[in-house]
């Protein structure tokens, strides 16, 4: 049995509160993302989180032969690991140094960009995967989307950039009855999935300081028996690297429970530690794990993807985020990645208007107080975008723009997206359809009415 211990790594950039009063003027970016607060929180999570945890993790490689794990880390975590715990990274080295860790790809601002554009998904995937080779020296062989978001298309898509391995979260309407401990194929490729064991991961995530669970105190020594006892050939465990030292503080005896659970896994022989990409190396598929695009999963919440897109605050939000992509996209550079850092997903998680224990996680994780406050702050930083939009864009940004939504001009059977599809009509239709094409080209293309007249009489 393959004892598969993977932890997620992300920190956003989170808005400031008070955005909206910079408006009619333009804001700057020191202006748009709270980095006081940012670096409180990063700094408070390195200290008991990201130095406690992994040196911890660092000693059990030393002393524990055979110990294991995988990390996954988004790019944003790793620029405030570079420019705030610099030493962090450097056990991250030893650790891929020593074969004793994975790290694994995923969106480098832990995006939605899959349900926006795709090839924005690959860009930012390319973009973690670099930053983890330079910073860590190690390349990416298996990969997850952000939260474990995943159907058949997104794994395949990622087995077509190179990725062997695709993670996900073991979702019982999926599975049927069969268990999360085995190896599955992806439908329509032969990328091989793992599915997170939740039970076994939320009894470390969540339950772990639960006082009223039937299990209190989990200690390693229980929780390997566990191990030992469970059916498959592997379980995978996958929880928020938070879980060390910030969901459950140091007091909580976590740490103790990370020391020791290395020691107590290797005293069983049926029990041995490997990374993701190990496990799915050496075990065969059992069958095939088949989730359809329009059942998308994730590992949050509902297990779909209410976490982020379940109200109306949320979706009309996430439509705003999309809409203005392919403007972003087309001057590129500052205004570009001022949209990509607001396509993070904890923007939206901000804004879930859940109750119940979901609820309460939501509540937990935001600093806005309240999802409507959270909606607010996010559509200024939004506008602000628009204005930055507005500030820079020209001729030559028009040029580059690429439609792909009901933005694209449709009339006489044909459809056009850009202004080189524009350019390749005929005199004729372009006669026919003046009116409609001057308005789409001031309308869309942002162009003046005299940029617009040149361009439709090709000049």
């Amino acid at each position: 049995m393959e004892v598969v211990l993977f932890f997620e790594v992300h920190q956003p950039r989170r808005i400031r509160p008070d955005l909206y009063r910079v408006y009619p003027r333009k804001p700057v970016d020191f202006e748009i993302f709270y980095e006081e607060l940012n670096k409180a929180v990063f700094e408070r999570v390195v200290e008991r989180v990201y130095r406690g945890a992994t040196k911890i993790i660092l000693e059990a490689a030393r002393e524990t032969p055979g110990f294991k794990v995988t990390f996954s880390v988004s790019g944003l975590a790793l620029e405030q690991l570079r420019r705030w715990a610099p030493d962090v990274l450097e056990m991250f080295r030893e650790l891929a140094s020593r074969e004793a860790a994975e790290f694994t790809a995923q969106t480098y601002f832990h995006s939605l960009a899959w349900f926006v554009d795709r090839g924005e998904f690959r860009e930012q995937v390319e973009m973690q995967v670099e930053a983890v080779e330079e910073l860590i020296g190690y390349k990416p062989r298996a990969a997850e989307n952000t939260e474990f978001i995943f159907n058949n298309d997104v794994a395949c898509f990622l087995y077509s950039m190179g990725f062997s391995t695709v993670l996900t979260e073991g979702v019982d309407w999926v599975l049927g009855w069969r268990s999360p401990n085995y190896v599955y194929r992806a439908w329509g490729c032969d990328a091989r999935v793992l599915v997170r064991n939740y039970r076994l991961s939320d009894d470390i995530g969540f339950r772990f300081g639960a006082r009223w669970w039937d299990q209190w105190p989990l200690t390693a020594d229980k929780y390997a028996a566990w191990l030992e006892a469970t059916p498959g050939d592997l379980v995978f465990i996958a929880v928020d690297y938070e879980t060390f030292g910030e969901h459950h503080w140091p007091e909580s005896g976590i740490h103790e429970f990370l020391r020791w659970l290395p020691r107590e896994v290797a005293k069983r022989p049926r029990l041995r530690f490997a990374t993701v990409s190990e496990a799915a190396s050496r075990h065969p598929p059992r069958d095939v794990y088949d989730v359809p695009p329009w059942a998308t999963i994730s590992w949050a919440d509902e297990r779909d993807l209410s976490a982020w897109l379940g109200n109306e605050l949320q979706r009309n939000a996430f439509a705003l985020l999309s809409w203005l992509y392919p403007y972003a996209k087309a001057i590129g550079g500052e205004v570009l990645r001022l949209w990509r850092d607001l396509s993070t997903s904890d923007h939206l998680y901000y804004q879930a208007t859940k109750t119940g224990p979901a609820g309460e996680v939501h509540s937990y994780f935001s600093p806005y107080g309240s999802a409507h406050k959270a909606h607010d702050v996010y559509m200024a930083a939004l506008s602000a975008l628009l204005l930055h939009i507005r500030e820079r864009w020209s001729l030559e940004a028009a040029e580059r723009l690429r439609l792909n939504d009901e933005r694209c001009f449709h009339g006489g059977g044909v459809k056009l997206c850009s202004l080189s599809d524009l350019r390749a009509t005929d005199a004729g239709f372009r006669q026919r359809h003046r009116r409609d094409l001057l308005k789409w080209l001031v309308d869309v293309f942002l162009l003046t009415p005299e940029e617009a007249e040149e361009v439709l009489t090709l000049r």
